[in-house]
């Protein structure tokens, strides 16, 4: 068997899959879009779960990624043990109410046995105790013996998150020989040891759980498959751990190279070596994705696995800053499949630079607290620091626990530990508390979530003022809440959805278009819809909000909508003033700087981007000047719909995180400020 590299085995996995009529969508960004339940992507289905749900109808009915992913709940194992890691990369292909249990079996036996070479004897699948269908296949289509075939209960077998979508496994494993078993006379799949280990999950979403025990089936029934990248790399290089396939052996030597040590001489320094290697790959990949350092959210979780490595940085007696160094590796070893990284290296870069700069004043600052606290323990006649500074140390001037402990049992002093834990779940209770209970996506439950998947609008206002549309599905506001109704009458509010329109919707900071709806009949104005605000809901729908100020709307009418052009101009203007301004901060500051977000209104505008600290006054005056100087230059803003690839060559600006798809429209002002961009825009005498 050939033993193929992780690159590879990436594309072979999404080639194959494109072959079985699969589209091959690109890695969704680590940082969840419309969906407050995850933090950080952590799966291969969590982007798509709009598309099993069936609140979004999927761009095909069968879909592949290799999706990226960052999981921190085992963080404490990392680098401990050689199998935690926080980031990895998911293999999926996914049917939304297509293929089902026979095709999704038969090319998961055929990828592993005939692409990637794997051999039959060595592969064991398991299903779910009570799935005689998926053990039939297996065995009667497949041809897998019996005996061969083992069946495990829910724990391991049967995937289900509460109330929702459910469904049982089938998993294969791979027997990597004795020489990595436990040696008992009863190992055999299921063991805990590392002989057979799992590379493939089928699962098959056929039920509706109650979240109580009863399970309904599925009109329309779902494949979710994963298949960890770096774990089937392990089988095919035959490689002790995950840290030894070549991308990841790569980065570890990189580690030894700059601690100038060698791997596996010394069980300490080696778990500070993994731990590096794999956060280093986190950090990089959050980082490419816009998350940047903070003290909550995503980015407290970037925080802390830099500072965990930069620590153990020291641990090996790295001198000076090197993480950035480290990042080149990842960048390297990744790009065939995330271009993005090769794009933002520069940012990358200087966010790691400035963030490890941070801690190692944090370090020096938390070293004097320390010795003042022992002080205080010595003068007391304690030898046990509270959990309460100890945590106070932890959590307020990041100073890593481990730290503390070490530096007080060189001096014969302990931690209340007790106390600590006590603390930190006070803080986890907090958090929450704070938090707001949510639905399957992480949302609350609102009335647009009942409405038709496949209703969809149409946008059509760059280059005209008003159109024909016709009313496909309006909802009623009454007493804070709302339902869908079949008529709005004159002093109705709520919202009214079409099948066309020339309002812009709220996007990319973008306040959406105010403006009319009008029904016409015989030459008369029948009824009229004050439209206050125009969003974008899930599934390409577009809802103009507002009131009825006379007659009555009804679905199905063949009705005129039309924008406020003063607001529209002044917005216009607003939104070409931000690529101006991310031009010119860019000039001033550096290529580090990228946008973080904005606020695009008829009365003004917000840009927020990445900067590392307050600006001078004379940086502030000289973005005034580059800004002012682009205006008066007075460029031609010319808009253009090419592909994602063409765009990339004419060096236009992406925001990070943003989902493209193959056709992009690219704002184009002169060739001084070229960008991605969805907004309206000035061209000079008219809007774009």
């Amino acid at each position: 068997m050939k033993k193929y590299g992780v690159n590879e085995l990436r594309r072979m996995y999404l080639e194959f899959f494109e072959s079985k009529g699969h589209l091959k969508m690109d890695s969704f960004s680590l940082v969840p879009k419309n969906d407050k339940s995850l933090l950080l992507i952590n799966a291969g289905m969590a982007p798509l779960k709009p598309y099993f749900t069936g609140q979004e109808i999927p761009p095909r009915r069968r879909v592949t990624t290799c999706q990226k992913c960052v999981r921190t709940g085992d963080i404490e194992n990392v680098g401990k043990t050689a199998r935690h890691l926080t980031f990895f990369e998911m293999l999926g292909n996914f049917s939304f109410g297509d293929y089902f249990k026979h095709e999704a079996i038969a090319w998961s036996w055929e990828f592993l046995t005939k692409v990637v070479g794997l051999s039959e004897d060595r592969l064991f699948p398991s299903v779910y105790l009570d799935d005689d269908e998926a053990f039939d296949i297996w065995n009667k289509e497949v041809g897998v013996p019996a005996e061969r075939i083992f069946r495990f209960g829910k724990e391991d077998n049967f995937w289900e998150h509460g109330a929702g979508p459910c469904g049982p496994c089938s998993e294969i494993y791979y027997d990597r020989g004795v020489k990595y078993g436990c040696g008992k006379p009863d190992c055999k799949v299921g063991c805990d040891c590392d002989r057979y280990i799992e590379v493939w999950n089928n699962v098959f979403t056929q039920f509706n759980g109650d979240g109580k025990g009863g399970y309904e089936e599925l009109a329309s029934k779902n494949i979710d498959t994963g298949m960890g990248l770096e774990r089937l790399a392990v089988v095919c290089q035959d490689a002790d751990t995950v840290f030894d396939i070549d991308t990841m052996k790569a980065l570890r030597d990189r580690v030894c190279e700059l601690a100038g040590v060698v791997y596996e001489t010394d069980p300490k320094k080696d778990v500070s070596i993994r731990l590096i290697t794999d956060h280093i790959r986190s950090v990089t990949f959050m980082t490419s994705d816009g998350i940047l350092p903070s003290n909550e959210g995503r980015g407290y979780v970037l925080r802390r696995l830099l500072r965990r490595a930069a620590r153990h940085g020291r641990l090996l007696g790295i001198q000076g800053k090197f993480l950035a160094k480290l990042c080149e590796t990842v960048i390297r070893d990744s790009r065939d499949g995330y271009p993005e990284l090769e794009e933002k290296k520069d940012y990358i870069f200087s966010v790691l630079d400035n963030e490890e700069e941070k801690f190692n004043k944090t370090i020096d600052q938390g070293l004097e607290i320390l010795a003042g606290m022992e002080s205080e323990l010595a003068a007391s006649g304690r030898t046990m620091l509270s959990g309460d500074d100890a945590f106070k140390l932890y959590d307020t001037y990041g100073f890593p626990l481990d730290l503390t402990e070490e530096i007080l049992s060189e001096r014969g002093l302990t931690i209340d530990m007790e106390g600590y834990k006590k603390a930190m779940e006070a803080q986890k209770t907090l958090a929450r508390n704070s938090r707001k209970k949510t639905n399957y996506m992480g949302a609350d439950a609102t009335v647009y979530d009942e409405i038709d998947p496949s209703v969809t609008s149409e946008f059509i206002g760059y280059d005209r003022e008003s159109c024909e549309g016709t009313v496909l599905v309006m909802t009623k506001e009454e007493d804070g809440n709302g339902s869908i109704v079949n008529t709005l009458s004159e002093g109705e509010s709520g919202a009214v959805i079409l099948d066309k329109t020339v309002c812009y919707a709220t996007m990319g900071g973008q306040q959406g278009d105010c403006g009319r709806i009008v029904l016409t009949e015989e030459g008369e104005t029948t009824a009229e819809f004050d439209v206050v605000d125009t969003i974008k809901l899930k599934g390409g729908k577009i809802a103009h909000i507002g009131t009825v100020i006379g007659g009555t709307l009804t679905d199905g009418d063949v009705v005129t909508v039309s924008y406020d052009r003063a607001k529209r101009t002044a917005t216009a203007k607003n939104h070409s003033a931000t690529h101006l301004l991310q031009k010119a901060l860019r000039t001033v500051l550096g290529s580090h700087v990228e946008q973080a977000g904005s606020f695009v209104s008829p009365e003004r505008l917000r840009f927020d981007f990445s900067h590392f600290h307050a600006m001078t006054k004379e940086e502030i005056a000289k973005v005034e000047e580059l800004v002012n100087e682009a205006i008066a230059a007075d460029y031609p803003v010319v808009t253009k719909i090419m592909t994602l690839e063409e765009a990339r060559r004419t060096g236009a600006m992406a925001l990070f995180g943003e989902k493209y798809g193959d056709s992009v429209r690219v704002v184009d002002m002169g060739g001084y400020s070229i960008e991605l961009c969805g907004g309206t825009h000035v061209a000079n005498d008219c809007i774009l």
